[in-house]
């Protein structure tokens, strides 16, 4: 256990330390519920990054747990913001952080000559973020439940869909519709045409990086088909993993939306979100990660994918209907907890079952 965690315990104690020299026990506070926010809000992420990442080589299980790493903290969590603030404000991102670290001294949302804050051009950016990242996790939740499988969760519902998904593109036509409902009736007047673009380009990007996956399968495997990632890759390695691993990036970004424009309700500092949001929380969800992997707990406990990717669909709505509806970051959380644990509890349940019937082996197949 402390093999797996010891990275983030000792991270952790670093970003605190730096956090408290940079903004005293104020900064320390803040570092420390952003961490929380994180962890809470991205436990579906890894119990979905965990059934992609245990298909990788042990090389491509390394890049993305060191290189993807880097890429959460600095490039999600610190240069993600800067950029949307480029974009918004055409500011350089030398200025956008200049920007961000000198917010006005009333706290208000515009400097006294008028021009907009940090917090405000964030703000003001995220119909179109959560139009992309909505998008993107509901095409990976319709995937899902579009597609037959041997065990079902909540088979009342799970197996009609995957017997609806037989429909070719169905999965394209359901998204769409969602996209339009959300833009033509969530949308403000002026968002309308960036809430599509911004839609359509998480659809296309899911459709891109799945297609590549299916490019590269490799050959002969034994194990079942799942929509859950881009393809079932058992071990794959060269260009397969390639995509496997491009594929958990645009995962991350996705799922990590929520959590940075959530992060400006509690602080608008971008060395703080970095901290708490990438160096606490993010280092801890790829331990966590890690652990599911390591321990086998995907096979161990089978609705776990299940229950992953209800939460996904559940938070692929709540950022579609964010679009003109503000949801506090902490329902968001809930949500995909609640139904991780019912997941969990579900499975526990059948391998008690199973093993009280003498079926112990058919507790541990996989999904």
């Amino acid at each position: 256990m402390f093999k797996i965690f010891g990275w983030s315990f000792a991270i952790t104690a670093v970003a605190i330390v730096v956090a408290f020299f940079y903004g005293s026990w104020e900064a320390v506070a803040l570092v420390v519920i952003l961490g929380i926010l994180e962890v809470s809000l991205s436990f579906d992420n890894a119990v979905i990054n965990a059934t992609v990442l245990r298909r990788m080589s042990d090389f491509w299980q390394k890049i993305f747990l060191t290189i993807g790493i880097v890429i959460a903290v600095f490039g999600m969590r610190l240069v993600f913001p800067l950029v949307i603030v480029w974009a918004a404000a055409g500011l350089g991102p030398v200025d956008a952080m200049r920007l961000a670290l000198n917010p006005p001294a009333d706290d208000a949302a515009y400097f006294p000559d008028g021009s907009p804050s940090y917090e405000t051009l964030i703000t003001d950016a995220h119909p179109q973020i959560a139009a992309f990242g909505g998008m993107f996790l509901l095409m990976l939740f319709l995937g899902f439940v579009f597609e037959e499988r041997e065990h079902t969760w909540l088979s009342w519902l799970e197996k009609p869909l995957a017997k609806a998904g037989k429909l070719d593109m169905l999965s394209v036509v359901v998204a769409g519709v969602g996209l339009v409902l959300a833009a033509e009736f969530l949308a403000e007047d002026d968002k309308i045409s960036t809430v599509m673009v911004s839609g359509v380009l998480g659809m296309v990007t899911y459709i891109a990086v799945n297609g590549l996956g299916n490019l590269f399968h490799v050959p002969g495997e034994d194990e079942e088909e799942s929509s859950s990632g881009p393809s079932d890759l058992a071990k794959a390695t060269g260009k397969a993993g390639f995509f496997l691993f491009l594929y958990l990036e645009v995962l991350d970004a996705s799922f990590s939306f929520d959590g940075v424009v959530g992060a400006f309700a509690i602080t608008a500092d971008p060395i703080i979100i970095a901290l708490g949001l990438g160096f606490i929380g993010a280092m801890f969800v790829r331990s966590l990660t890690v652990f599911l992997v390591r321990k086998g707990t995907l096979d161990d406990y089978v609705y776990l994918e299940h229950g992953a990717h209800w939460a996904i669909g559940a938070l692929a709505t709540i950022l579609l209907v964010s679009i003109g509806v503000h949801i506090n970051e902490i329902l968001t959380g809930l949500v995909g907890v609640v139904l991780i644990g019912l997941a969990f509890w579900s499975s526990v349940r059948r391998n008690r079952r199973l093993a009280a019937e003498g079926h112990a082996d058919e507790a541990k197949v996989t999904v």
